[in-house]
């Protein structure tokens, strides 16, 4: 009697009808949203699957809502031909940004597309107070997007510091009063009554540029945002980089500057860094040079694009320290672009003369710099690039368990 031989080496696991025809549709699902419409025999080509099987597959999804016909498609060679497109109405996203002075709040569909944004000053004192400022706002901005609660799929918080999952608090948030109360999570949750995720508003900012903003294509690439705060969103070989327990680009504690902060009650201290370069040290920097009256950060940027030599010598104090991140930055990770953003990051046309300089007395290594393309909605943008991904497989999840 003669024994077959069996094949050496791994064995291809069987997949399940059902398995293979969800993993068609999610594949056709992804080429529609990430390249726009087109007609069945380019998404044949796109994806490698047959013809049948992209037919097949459409018509499941277009039955399900999340995928629509956009008219018709003049290909290179043949007639015009039915295309289809991704259904963006199938769910939508909120991003919130919480900074010191201000809330904002974006509403967009599936696309990414925005449907309402709204901004508020934060009038909020207290951990109670905000969260029920965030929960205000983001109800007020879908109702004027003209959405149910229900229909929002997933809201993506952008805030100071570094969640805390297990313990559901934020951590370094110094420049937020009482923010770092326990129980956060739970309380933003049963508020707004949504699948949320909170996340460190630098590195949303930096998904955002990354996204949408200046630093699109960049593989390797660092945000700096200094304003209220500082803060660094740091992505590299295309992913961000959130270290060990996320706290990867708290750079406000570097050891640079002149003094240490003093403890304030309530409030996590300050880093050296941090001190030495937010919006409030550009104020005393002026100070010091002898201006005087009510000042801020914007009225001495402003005054030393006037030609105020005092302004011009805080903006340089603070283009030194500012210099002094970007040679570190440069010498622990070598980026191809730093993107600059935030109320005082913003001024970098201003600042990068003065940055230059000291850099060229510090270090040989020369950075390619770039203002932030998004400016103030940043951050909002970076948490819908984050929400979308997460809505997406979330309705995409609800459809197969529909059908399966």
């Amino acid at each position: 009697m003669v024994f077959p031989v069996q094949p050496s080496g791994p064995r291809s696991a069987a997949v399940a009808p059902s398995l293979l025809r969800q993993m068609n549709q999610r594949l056709l699902l992804d080429r529609l949203f990430s390249h726009g419409p087109a007609i069945r025999p380019q998404l044949a080509r796109d994806t490698g699957l047959s013809l049948p099987t992209v037919i097949a597959a459409l018509n499941d999804l277009e039955k399900a809502g999340l995928v629509r016909l956009a008219g018709r498609l003049n290909p290179p060679q043949g007639r015009p031909a039915a295309a289809y497109e991704a259904d963006p109405t199938g769910g939508s996203v909120v991003g919130v940004d919480i900074g010191h002075d201000w809330l904002r709040v974006l509403v967009a569909d599936l696309a990414g597309s925005a449907i309402n944004r709204l901004d508020v000053r934060n009038t909020a004192r207290s951990a109670n107070a905000l969260v029920q400022l965030v929960a205000r706002t983001v109800a007020d901005a879908t109702e004027q997007a003209g959405l149910e609660p229900s229909a929002v799929t997933h809201t993506v918080i952008g805030s100071p510091g570094v969640f805390d999952p297990d313990r559901g608090r934020i951590r370094y948030a110094a420049n937020l009063p009482g923010w770092q109360r326990a129980g956060l999570s739970e309380a933003l949750t049963a508020r707004l009554g949504t699948a949320l995720t909170i996340d460190n508003d630098a590195n949303l900012a930096a998904l955002g540029e990354h996204t949408y903003g200046a630093a699109r294509g960049a593989r390797h690439f660092v945000y700096i945002t200094v304003g209220t705060g500082l803060g660094l969103g740091l992505v590299l070989d295309g992913q961000l980089y959130r270290g060990l327990s996320g706290a990867a680009g708290e750079v406000g504690y570097l050891p640079i500057g002149d003094q240490v902060s003093e403890p304030r009650p309530g409030h996590p201290r300050r880093g050296m860094l941090e001190e030495a370069l937010a919006a409030d040290a550009a104020v005393r920097y002026a100070v010091e040079e002898g201006m005087t009256g009510p000042l801020t950060a914007e009225s001495v940027f402003a005054a030393a694009r006037g030609a105020d030599p005092r302004a011009q010598r805080a903006v340089a104090a603070v283009a030194k320290r500012l210099a002094q991140l970007v040679a570190s930055i440069l010498a622990f990770i070598d980026p191809e672009l730093i993107v600059v953003g935030g109320g005082v990051g913003q001024n970098l046309d201003i600042l990068e003369p003065a940055m230059r300089t000291v850099l060229a007395s510090i270090t040989t290594m020369r950075p390619t710099l770039a203002v932030s393309a998004l400016g103030n909605e940043a951050v909002v943008r970076g948490a819908v690039a984050t929400g979308i991904t997460i809505a997406r497989e979330a309705v995409f999840n609800a459809f197969t368990t529909k059908v399966s």
